[in-house]
């Protein structure tokens, strides 16, 4: 019986072959814009797949035409993401939020009704307050404390429960790691589903990578991350991804291929580079973030500590997490004691840790989510959704653990 490799073994090989580039061990960059046909007649062939004019023929490939559809590099690094999350296939962006905002466009239309989940990442939440308003997309935020039934109440009341078209949902959330019930709105997604029209369940999964979580396991239809963080994970890349069957990602890679918003070669170069380590550095973060967050939750100075691995046992929200994830992650919030002020202080005496935006990287980084990266959020919501002035949001690194609690508590010290 053939042995079942393990994804991060995977992560070396998978999708690649060395006897059609040289024999060169790893990928090479396949900078080129345009691919030659053998003949007139292959080009057609490629053309009428891509197109979806026709269905792929049971040993066929999709043909390499033109870097905007499809490009070698591209196609192993999909091939070793859906590893991860066990999909049948897999689009990467340009960005994260050109991978969010691409299934948002695709999934929801003029008239329709969402659902989304609040607090979530700030740009995410602009882009439904914003752009989908302008195009006549209603939008109803939900919170974690609702359950099932009150999701429901919500939609009907809304007197668009028959255009009740996507249920978003970003968990755990930016920059809170509020827990948002997945199989629930699974549920009530089949509830307003019909043969006419499939309600979709998005799950923004970047808080905890393709490692600690699978909502795709959990019902979800996509799955998508800003790959910008842990999977590419040296701050030197921007990128995005989403994953689901091959009914909905036929949609997703369509609509990629007209707008043109497809990762290049050299940055899907760079995260198949980035692959490889996915688990061992993911792993070492988680530990180091164990330690910090313990570290803090003591600190006379911290108000209250927001980390997965501190939800206090038999409450609604432990089972929660012991459901949907494996792992508490690497994000760290944290409520200093005071307001703005003091959190800047804190933010500015850091010396090891550094002052950034973003996440998931090999170093630690610290920012400040009300004037920042949540800024745009409506300030009444902010308050709300707990994203107040005294909270700071920390993204745990590989560095030492001694030397990065150090570095924050000499900074605490400061205030």
């Amino acid at each position: 019986m053939p042995h079942k490799y393990h994804p991060e073994s995977l992560m070396m090989t998978h999708g690649y072959k060395p006897e059609l580039s040289e024999g060169a061990v790893k990928p090479p960059i396949f900078q080129t814009s345009t691919f030659v046909f053998k003949t007139a007649e292959e080009g057609k062939a490629f053309f009428e797949v891509a197109y979806g004019l026709r269905e792929k023929g049971e040993n066929e490939n999709l043909g390499l035409i033109y870097s905007r559809i499809n490009n070698p590099n591209l196609e192993i690094l999909e091939d070793r993401l859906c590893l991860w999350d066990k999909s049948e296939d897999c689009a990467v962006f340009e960005s994260g939020m050109s991978a969010i905002s691409s299934v948002l466009l695709e999934f929801s239309a003029p008239g329709d009704l969402i659902l989304y989940s609040a607090p979530t990442y700030g740009g995410t939440d602009h882009f439904i307050h914003d752009l989908l308003k302008k195009i006549g997309v209603t939008s109803i935020a939900f919170r974690p404390h609702h359950t099932k039934k009150d999701l429901i109440k919500m939609i009907k009341d809304s007197g668009k429960a028959d255009r009740l078209s996507l249920i978003y949902l970003e968990s755990p959330a930016n920059p809170t790691n509020d827990l948002f019930d997945i199989g629930a709105c699974v549920k009530v997604a089949k509830k307003f589903s019909s043969k006419k029209k499939k309600v979709h369940v998005a799950v923004d999964n970047t808080y905890m990578g393709p490692l600690w979580s699978n909502p795709l396991e959990l019902g979800a239809d996509l799955v998508m991350y800003s790959a910008t963080k842990y999977i590419g994970g040296h701050s030197d890349l921007i990128a995005g991804a989403v994953l689901g069957n091959k009914e909905v990602m036929q949609r997703v890679k369509t609509l990629r291929t007209f707008l043109g918003n497809m990762v290049g070669p050299h940055t899907a170069w760079l995260l198949l580079r980035s692959l490889e380590t996915l688990k061992v550095r993911m792993e070492k973060q988680m530990r180091n973030a164990k330690k910090v967050a313990k570290f803090l939750n003591e600190h006379p100075k911290v108000d209250k500590v927001h980390y997965l691995g501190l939800i206090p046992k038999d409450t609604k929200d432990y089972k929660l997490y012991k459901k949907q994830y494996s792992s508490p992650g690497a994000m760290v919030s944290f409520d200093i004691k005071g307001g703005e002020k003091e959190a800047f202080k804190f933010l500015n005496g850091l010396k090891l840790m550094k002052l950034a935006v973003s996440l998931g990287s090999t170093e630690s980084l610290a920012q400040h989510p009300a004037s920042m990266t949540h800024i745009g959020v409506d300030p009444k919501e902010r308050e709300e959704f707990g994203i107040t002035s005294s909270l700071v949001r920390l993204s745990i690194g590989v560095e030492n653990s001694e030397d990065i609690i150090w570095d924050i508590e000499e900074s605490l010290n400061k205030v």
